[in-house]
């Protein structure tokens, strides 16, 4: 699994997975500070969302690709501070082992 964190997003960043986005467009992402991405295999990618879902203050995507190995991303959205947090709790459970969610 990798992550990556995209701080003070540009706009034509925030353009790109929009478009990528699965939901419809119109539902639009509420202002953001930061972008934390996150790129797994399925499994993994369904448990880190649920994890980044069950965090107060982001909003969670998946961001359609056409990736051959069948690798997954997500895309969390929100302030700096929960975005880094969502994402070192998806890397400390995984760490962790600790794949079961409650």
């Amino acid at each position: 699994m990798e992550w990556k964190i995209i701080k003070s997003p540009a706009e034509g960043t925030m353009n790109i997975l929009l478009r990528r986005k699965s939901s419809p467009v119109s539902q639009g992402i509420p202002k953001c500070d930061a972008i934390g991405l996150v790129q797994g295999r399925l499994i993994d990618m369904i448990v880190a969302a649920d994890i980044a879902e069950k965090a107060a203050g982001v909003v969670v995507e998946d961001i359609r690709g056409s990736c051959p190995q069948n690798l997954i991303l997500i895309a969390v959205f929100g302030d700096t501070a929960s975005v880094e947090a969502t994402i070192e709790n998806i890397r400390k459970k995984f760490k962790e082992n600790k794949q079961v969610t409650e």
